[in-house]
């Protein structure tokens, strides 16, 4: 407590529901944990299954594998070489950006993910998740649509080099 800050005394008969006066004094309320919803169209299941196809296309192949769920703008390809440029490592990256509201899907390898990821498989991939997104519901097109097109790519990529 700061020099000359006035505290309120509490009568324990205003105390509300869950809160007690510590032996400092101050009031400790307990509260309800309440996780946040994610923001955005997905639900917490379907960023989960994206989570864990990252993951596991990451792992498998030793790739550095992102997506990006956006607008892109004018030059879509442009504004995901720009995305995949902000990655850690952006030579081993491959970044997955879709842009639904442009109808846009862009897909960039980095120098060495490139060499064990050819644009043959990139367009597979990319023409996988086009057939998912005409099924009509978008998020869950989405979702599915990545989900194989994940799958897909660390196919192709295969194994991380021992």
């Amino acid at each position: 407590m700061a020099t000359g800050e006035l505290t309120r005394r509490v009568d324990e008969s205003e105390l509300g529901y869950g809160e007690a006066i510590t032996n400092s004094g101050r009031v400790s309320a307990a509260k309800m944990y309440e996780p946040a919803a994610p923001a955005g169209p997905f639900n917490t299941r379907q960023l989960a299954r994206l989570d864990e196809a990252l993951t596991f296309a990451s792992r498998e192949t030793g790739l550095d594998f992102s997506l990006y769920l956006g607008e892109l703008g004018e030059d879509s390809r442009t504004a995901a070489e720009k995305l995949h440029a902000t990655t850690a490592d952006p030579s081993n990256a491959v970044l997955i950006a879709v842009s639904p509201g442009e109808r846009k899907i862009e897909i960039v390898t980095g120098k060495v993910a490139h060499l064990r990821l050819p644009d043959r498989g990139a367009k597979l991939a990319v023409a996988s998740m086009v057939a998912s997104f005409k099924e009509g519901d978008l998020v869950r097109g989405l979702v599915n649509g990545l989900v194989n097109a994940l799958r897909m790519l660390s196919d192709q990529a295969g194994p991380a080099p021992r």
